[in-house]
């Protein structure tokens, strides 16, 4: 598929694991500023210096960081692609349009209680990025990657009180986001609380 999508929704509201879904099943190409900034945190990278002391607090990397960051990837994709975390503000969205057009924005919509249970049970991997969740993906054996058999750990943004921050940051800086795309007509509305497999046959309906 060739389309340009912005998946919305807020911290743990299963917007990772649809886009892989997304990915490995429809073709598009996943472009996440998740990955990207941890990955930048983890190579102790400049970007990743400046972007760690916001991280830890739950709240949100500067628009010129993140910016200068999707734009390059953006526009050495040639393809549908989905973009994960991005744009979080009206203002990035704004940047976005003078990039490229967004075809569809899917908006995965979930309680404040339930994402809080959702991601202080959440367990990542800091080598191979794998992320489980202790009740709906625990990993096969306890505290250790499937996928490569790193050490899992709990990551400082997903303790409860940084949890709660990162959701009240969500609300005043990106929920605006979903009257930004309702009024450019390419808002979809997605229930993101369900089985998995049920959310990602309503998100391949739309495209």
């Amino acid at each position: 598929m060739e389309a340009r999508i912005v998946l919305l929704g807020p911290p743990g509201s299963g917007k990772g694991t649809q886009a892989e879904r997304m990915e490995d099943e429809l073709g598009f190409v996943r472009l996440s500023t998740g990955d990207l900034l941890r990955e930048a945190v983890r190579n102790q990278t400049e970007l990743g210096k400046q972007a760690k002391e916001f991280m830890d607090q739950g709240l949100l990397v500067p628009n010129e960081l993140v910016i200068g960051l999707m734009k390059e990837k953006i526009d050495r994709m040639d393809g549908g692609y989905i973009l994960d975390g991005f744009p979080r503000t009206v203002q990035q969205a704004e940047v976005l349009e003078s990039i490229t057009s967004v075809d569809h924005a899917i908006n995965l919509d979930v309680d404040d209680e339930e994402l809080v249970s959702r991601l202080t049970k959440r367990r990542s991997c800091p080598d191979c990025n794998a992320v489980f969740h202790l009740l709906y993906k625990p990993p096969a054996a306890e505290g250790v990657c499937d996928r490569c058999g790193g050490e899992l750990y709990q990551r400082s943004d997903d303790s409860e009180e940084t949890v709660r921050n990162r959701l009240k940051v969500y609300r005043e800086n990106t929920f605006p986001l979903i009257e930004f795309y309702g009024k450019r007509g390419v808002l979809r509305d997605i229930d993101g609380v369900g089985d998995i497999d049920e959310i990602f046959q309503a998100i391949k309906g739309l495209l």
